[in-house]
């Protein structure tokens, strides 16, 4: 973020104060608003009555300064709740506009970027959270991915786009960041360069993404992203809203084939106009030493940097405890090169760590963080806070939780869920072993809180799959299923992907009882 972009958007923050205050005044409607705010990264919360803010933190990386900014905030404004989102972005929630506006200006004075964070413009770039850091990777992500977010910021106020662009970088097939099924994805080869995939997305009519490249230098990347802004712009859909995501590009131009000849012409048009858009970025280097100390645990990893590590930190839905989140930030201001890094699973990583620091941490998180894998389950920020969200995925996946602990499920007898609160596919419910999408179900006439049941995803690059749609589960009675499901699998002696894989039918067959 540059210094002539933070001044045009802190002028534009009094027609965002005028426009606030006429919304909570009852003289603009939500709708209106909603189009008006996103700009801003700002959206009101269901109830009307308060606002959300969301923090772009680009390729996932919260340096030290970013988080003692937010903890500053959280401190000095008293917010209520933070969002660890799957975008990694983070969100500020139940915001009164005496809170929000001061907090918008000192994160633009902080050089943390929020317009675009909604509406139709670029949105936070992604990256693998330990890229850089990792072991086995393919290359470090991380300063590409930095570098793309920076010129990205320079669409924000350019030609609008139909609707919103997400670009993303993996540093290995684990794909974690979906980079082979987002509107513009990056993922890593052994060779050190970028296999490019476009126009992919979950949600409505959900697609994987076109190869449109491979073996990209990194320098060049972002020819590659100004020719998916213009081939976007050409040919998205400005008349339907619900078709006006990239991946309907692909029935658009006929077929993944012409699509991805459709976005070879603008990338030639790109190259040919002459614009130098080569980049070489920092390449960072970790120059810290361990201590001797040595850690091991499931929430900790041994950085390919001898001697370090990162630490784990999941908490429930992806909402910190403030009160650790300001410790955290306290605690990693006294140790040198430490920072966190967000997934698109609502997991902090907190990196860069010497044993004695990594102990420090987990000691102080340890109550915070989940105890199972199925702990560590995804969910959107649901329906009590979003105004698009169907059901309240966060109380599902709380219900959940709760039911299996009082019922003594094994770790690794249910897998992570996915949870979305409504088609949005904001959870990835459609890619997680274990997903569910918000619903609805009519008994005895009455309409009842369900959500649909997905089962089979798979993530990994090379390996990727939509899960198979079960059937509508009542939200009230998923929690008995979870737990029944677990009970099986636990006497089977397996875990629950090694269950899957030997009962292919095996979840079918426990939910039917259990459909609505």
């Amino acid at each position: 973020m540059n210094a002539t972009e933070v001044k045009t958007w802190k002028a534009a923050m009094p027609e965002f104060r005028e426009k606030t205050d006429a919304f909570y005044a009852g003289e603009l409607n939500k709708g209106a608003y909603k189009g008006f705010s996103g700009y801003y990264g700002s959206y009101a919360q269901k109830d009307g009555k308060a606002s959300m803010l969301r923090l772009r933190m680009p390729a996932g990386r919260v340096t030290g300064e970013r988080l003692a900014f937010v903890a500053r905030m959280i401190r000095e404004y008293g917010v209520k709740r933070v969002h660890f989102t799957t975008c990694q972005t983070i969100q500020l929630h139940d915001l009164k506009p005496e809170q929000l506006y001061p907090i918008m200006e000192q994160a633009l004075d902080a050089g943390i970027a929020i317009m675009g964070g909604g509406g139709d413009f670029p949105r936070n770039v992604m990256c693998s959270p330990l890229s850089g850091l990792e072991q086995g990777e393919y290359f470090d992500a991380l300063p590409w991915a930095e570098a793309a977010g920076e010129y990205l910021l320079q669409f924000i106020d350019a030609e609008k786009m139909p609707r919103k662009l997400k670009v993303c970088f993996s540093n290995s097939p684990a794909n974690i960041t979906h980079a082979t099924y987002r509107d513009l994805g990056f993922a890593a080869r052994p060779d050190g360069k970028f296999d490019v995939y476009s126009a992919g997305g979950l949600g409505n009519n959900p697609r994987f993404g076109v190869k449109v490249a491979e073996a990209v230098a990194p320098e060049k990347i972002l020819y590659y992203i100004k020719a998916m802004w213009l081939t976007f712009r050409a040919y998205g859909n400005y008349e339907n809203r619900g078709k006006a995501r990239t991946r309907y590009m692909q029935e658009a131009c006929s077929g993944p084939e012409a699509y991805a000849a459709a976005f070879g012409e603008k990338l030639a048009q790109v190259l040919e106009s002459g614009e130098n858009l080569d980049i070489s970025p920092r390449l960072q280097t970790v120059e810290k030493a361990g201590d001797g100390v040595r850690v091991s645990g499931r929430w900790v990893t041994a950085q390919k940097q001898k001697g370090l590590y990162a630490v784990a930190w999941h908490p429930l839905g992806g909402q910190p405890d403030l009160s650790v989140l300001c410790r955290l930030s306290d605690l990693l201001g006294e140790m040198e090169g430490a920072e966190m890094r967000l997934a698109p699973d609502e997991t902090a990583y907190i990196v860069n760590l010497t044993g004695g620091e990594a102990e420090r941490v987990l000691s102080l998180i340890q109550d915070d963080n989940a105890g199972t894998l199925f702990e560590t389950s995804v969910s959107c920020i649901g329906s009590a806070t979003c105004q698009v969200g169907l059901r309240d995925s966060q109380g599902l996946l709380g219900a959940c939780v709760k039911a299996v602990r009082e019922a003594g499920i094994p770790d690794g007898a249910l897998p992570q869920m996915h949870i979305s609160g409504c088609p949005s596919s904001c959870g990835t419910h459609q890619t997680g072993s274990m997903g569910f999408r918000g619903a609805s179900r009519k008994v005895d006439g009455e309409l009842r809180s369900a959500f649909t049941l997905y089962v089979g995803g798979n993530a990994l690059q090379g390996k990727e799959q939509m899960g198979r749609e079960i059937g509508i589960l009542l939200e009230k009675d998923i929690p008995a299923f979870l737990v029944e499901l677990g009970r099986r699998v636990s006497a089977s002696g397996l875990e629950f992907s090694a269950w899957l894989a030997a009962n292919p039918q095996g979840v079918e067959e426990l939910a039917a009882p259990y459909l609505a």
